[in-house]
Parts: C-alpha cells; structure tokens; sequence
C-alpha cells in the first residue's frame, strides 16, 4: 500500500509557471519647444528668361559665343551676313544725295525767282511753284533720311548681341541657316541665375492654416525665413523670402500661386529644378513629443499605449499634430510625467501587467551577456 502511494505521488503534474510580463521599451513625457514649420513643393525659375531673336532676315555667318557659359550684356552672340544690309544702305544714301540735290535745285530757283518778282518780271505763279518745290523737296530729304536710318537699323540688327547679363542656353541654329525669314527666328535663350525664383501652387487651406499660425506667433508671413531643400536633401546656405503671393486663388484648381526668392551667387541653382522649401513658423513652447514610431492608428484614430504606476498597459486615443524630425506633438490625451511604449508594442494588452525599462537599461542588459562571454585574457 505504502509503495502504491509513493507511485501515485511521484505521477502528480508539477505546477504551471507564469511567465514574467513582458519588456517593453518606455519613454517618460516631457514638455520642450516644438520648432513649427511647414514644408512647399516647387519649382525654380530664373527672374528673367530673355529669348534671343533674329530680328532681320539673314543667314547665319559667325557664332561667337560659347554655349552654356555666362555672357555679359552687349556681348557679341550671332552675325548675320550683312551683304545684302551694306548695299541697302548704300542705296539709301544715294537716295539722300539725290534728295539733297534736288531740294538745293529748288532752293536755287526760289532765290533766283524773288528778285524777279519783286521787278515784276515774272507772275506769282512762277514763285509759287519754285517755293511749293522747296516744300516737297524737304520732305524728299525727309523720306530719303529715313529710309537711310532703316538701313543703317536693318544693319545693325545683324550683330545680335546679348540683351543681359545671364547664362545662355545652347544655340538654336547653325551657321549657314536662314533666319528672320517670316518671323522672328529663336537664336538662343539668357537667364539671370541671382537671385533665383522658387515657385509654388499652395492650396488655400495650407495657405489660411499658415496665416493662422504665423499671426498667433505674432509674425507676419511675407517676412518668415525660408530654407530651399536641394533634390538631394541639401539645404541651400542662403535663406530666402516671399516676394509675391498672388492676388487670387485660382478657381480651377483652388490653389494660391506664390513665389520666393533665394540668393544664388554661385550660380548652383538653375531654372526647371524641383525643389523644397521649409518655412520657419516659429516655435511652440511646453509641446509633448513623441516617437512617430509609439503611435498606434486605428480606423482613422491614433492611440498610445500608457504604463500606469501600477505597471500595467492602457490604451489611450489622443490628438496628434505635426510631425517634426520622426516626432509627432501631441495636442490632447498625455500629460507629462507619463510613461509610454516606444518599443514592443505587440506585447502590450489592455490592463495586463508589463516590465517597463528604459531604452538604457535595456541596452545595458543585452551587452552584460556579451561581455560576460568574452574569455578572459591572460
């Protein structure tokens, strides 16, 4: 019987072991300065885009300058072959002698004539007609002049020289070709690089939610510093300014057009570039933050899972709003003093007991082990 006992003892189950809560990564809430910002997407443009155009017709005799070079203004781009310009000029000028000669004619009969008159030699009509010759060769003169300034205009059109200072684009035609003939033929194109123009389309909301900020800060818009974030994520060295903001929202697309304006001394920046720029909005005092990574959305609504001083998990809706450098500031729903989880948020259930560490200690923790199995050295 003793040994029946002692077998139906020694078969009874061992008792089930709870397992420890669960760690989990925790961060206490504090107030700092949130700095507010808002972020445009755009597009860069030269202040002046100046088209280069044949303004005669002509064939294309010298290109002298190189492309994609900065030029200066006044400075010599295309000649045209100016031949066919010389003899118009040429022309011209013989139409002025002949115009000169004829009124210094006339001229001479109207002096030769009046003393005549006077003697009653001659009838009034005679002087008339001298006079009213005169009269008709000043403006022979008149007419010849101006066909001599047309040539000598026409001529210089064939030296196309740079309106401004700016760099130019690549040459538009080749030496050899006719230009002018028509219409006035595109030689090439100069931009002015500094300053340089960001442009943006901003919605109206976006547009009245940055007025609204800006005024609560007590700044105006127009003068908010602004950064122009590069296609690779660098940030331009010069802070910039809105210039312009349009007058009107465009109906169609219910956006407000905006331009600002960025120093470009050496000539980095270049029209047709998209671009960021992040508007300094000020900053907003005793602000809660939080890792982008503790937030927990469901069905449209955010959550932070909050440690209790009891060690227990508790899910908590709250108000986000912007997010800063992988941080969201919390509007509404934590205190500071407050425990969440930043990390193991899978583990935590609702009311269940947790083990809380810090991402130090945690840290601390897992490179005990490895220093421990490190043989010693001798």
């Amino acid at each position: 019987m003793a040994a029946a006992l002692a077998v139906l003892c020694g078969c009874k189950k061992p008792e089930v072991v709870a397992p420890p809560p669960p760690i989990v990564e925790v961060m206490e809430i504090s107030t700092s300065e949130v700095p507010l910002s808002s972020t445009l997407i755009g597009q860069l443009d030269s202040p002046q885009n100046v088209e280069v155009r044949a303004r005669v017709e002509g064939f294309v005799d010298k290109i002298p300058f190189t492309e994609g070079v900065e030029v200066k203004e006044a400075d010599l781009l295309f000649e045209l072959d100016k031949k066919p310009f010389l003899e118009k000029l040429a022309a011209a000028n013989g139409t002025l002698a002949e115009a000169n000669a004829a009124l210094g004619k006339y001229e001479a009969d109207v002096a030769r004539l009046e003393p005549l008159f006077k003697k009653r030699a001659i009838p009034q009509q005679d002087l008339d007609n001298a006079v009213a010759s005169v009269e008709v060769g000043k403006a022979g003169v008149i007419t010849a002049q101006a066909k001599v300034e047309s040539a000598q205009l026409d001529l210089g059109y064939c030296d196309v020289k740079a309106p401004i200072t700016g760099l130019i684009g690549a040459a538009q035609v080749s030496i050899g070709e006719l230009v002018g003939k028509g219409e006035p033929t595109l030689l090439a194109t100069i931009s002015t690089l500094d300053p340089i123009w960001f442009y943006c389309n901003v919605s109206e909301v976006d547009y009245i939610r940055a007025e609204e900020k800006s005024r609560a800060l007590g700044r105006d818009i127009a003068s908010l510093p602004l950064t122009l974030i590069l296609a690779d994520g660098v940030e331009h060295p010069d802070q910039g300014r809105f210039v312009f903001i349009d007058r009107a929202v465009n109906v169609k697309t219910g956006t407000l057009r905006i331009r600002a304006e960025f120093p470009n001394k050496k000539k980095l920046l270049r029209p047709g570039m998209f671009a960021r720029v992040r508007i300094d909005l000020g900053t907003r005092k005793d602000s809660l933050e939080v890792p982008e990574r503790a937030i927990v959305e469901l069905q449209g609504k955010n959550f932070l899972w909050v440690v209790t001083p009891e060690n227990t998990a508790s899910q908590r809706p709250v108000r986000v709003g912007e997010l800063v450098n992988s941080k969201v500031s919390i509007l509404e729903g934590l205190k500071p003093g407050e425990r969440i989880v930043v990390e193991g948020l899978q583990k935590a259930r609702e009311g269940a007991p947790v083990t809380p560490m810090t991402a130090a200690r945690i840290a601390a923790m897992q490179s005990a082990p490895a220093a421990e199995a490190k043989p010693a050295k001798h």
